[in-house]
């Protein structure tokens, strides 16, 4: 028997409930580094193409070559897991806690991540940062409503008003095409990075209540480790899938070269690219984690927060322009984020607090 960590929503039980500090530690972490990447992410990967990056493929990969970091909590949680059981005397856990059909949900997932990652690479070429932000912010739209249809999510009279007013707020930014296109761009390839990226909100926001229900229906005890197990799967095959696109694309005989002519020098190009892939990965473990701690719509909500970080930092650092009709549209997605916030709110306080107790688990 191994012991492992299980989430679930149940009275409290003060003599088997893990340290509260420990634990309010791990989702302010967590929560944190998904509000911090977010917002830090797009401008990195703005920089890199105003400078000259035109890989596609390549930053579609970056998003999450790094996915061997997965392994760094992967052996924490095993080392903590093995003195557990030394400790009382069990055998000692497994290496890989996770039943098949959990294995084979996170790998589909990382497939459907591959795709996303990519349609986000091909539109951030043609948007500017603070365009894109906004366009981003409808993924909460889309997470509510697929979180209702697949997690059976409860959707409130304020999910209405949000998916309205983020969805308002991306056609208005549509119909400016012409006064916010980045040099260089036509409008033809203004409107295709707008549909692209509005995609790809879409599959972001079906990820995450797909990667809820693999939670819900795992078989066994759901715990810390199994979901970063699931990242890991995740990780894994959404970069075989870049990978697949960089070699049918010629992307790697050509990186050097490209890191040769960058606007920015060879040296910030591989710091660029390098951080780019580090800050990805970070992302998407606390995306595992707040969904783990929280919920698919909680994770959606924290992203959407960083929009208005990103969107100063893009007019600060890249000299971006911040027009009427982009502050207006801006407005419109703080006023959706604030119905959306506080319909959650009114629906946590129903809610009974999630415990966090350790359960025995067949080895």
């Amino acid at each position: 028997m191994a012991m492992e960590v299980e989430s679930h929503r149940s009275p409290p039980n003060r003599g088997n409930q893990m340290n509260k500090y420990l634990m309010t530690s791990f989702k302010f972490l967590n929560y944190s580094a998904l509000l911090i990447t977010s917002a830090i992410f797009p401008l990195l990967f703005r920089l890199y193409f105003i400078n000259g990056g035109q890989r596609k493929w390549f930053t579609s990969w970056l998003q999450t070559s790094a996915w061997p970091l997965t392994l760094i909590p992967l052996a924490v949680s095993y080392l903590y897991r093995r003195r557990l059981c030394a400790a009382t005397n069990q055998p000692p856990p497994k290496l890989w806690i996770s039943k098949p059909p959990v294995a084979v949900a996170g790998s589909l997932l990382g497939l459907l991540i591959g795709l996303g990652d990519f349609l986000y690479a091909y539109a951030a070429d043609y948007l500017p940062v603070s365009t894109s932000s906004i366009i981003v912010s409808t993924q909460l739209a889309f997470t509510a409503l697929f979180a209702f249809l697949i997690v059976r999510q409860k959707f409130t009279a304020f999910s209405v008003n949000a998916v309205v007013l983020l969805m308002t707020s991306s056609v208005l930014l549509g119909l400016n095409a012409n006064g916010d296109r980045p040099e260089g761009v036509s409008k033809g390839k203004y409107l295709l990075g707008f549909f692209l990226l509005l995609l790809a909100s879409a599959l972001y926001g079906l990820f995450l209540p797909l990667l809820e229900l693999t939670y819900n229906k795992a078989k066994h005890a759901v715990c810390y480790t199994m979901a970063m197990e699931v990242q890991l799967l995740i990780g894994f095959f959404a970069t075989a899938f870049c990978t697949v696109g960089m070699i049918a694309n010629n992307d790697f005989h050509v990186i050097e070269r490209e890191a040769q002519v960058f606007g920015l020098g060879e040296l910030k190009y591989y710091m660029i690219v390098t951080w780019s892939s580090i800050i990805c990965e970070i992302l998407f473990i606390a995306i595992v984690g707040t969904v783990f701690y929280g919920s698919a719509l909680l994770s959606g909500i924290i992203y959407s927060v960083s929009i208005p970080i990103t969107e100063v930092s893009a007019v600060i650092f890249l000299d971006e322009s911040f027009s009427s009709a982009k502050g207006v549209a801006l407005v419109l997605s703080f006023w959706g984020f604030a119905y959306y916030f506080y319909g959650e709110y009114k629906m946590s306080k129903k809610k009974s607090p999630m415990v966090v107790e350790p359960v025995l688990e067949d080895s």
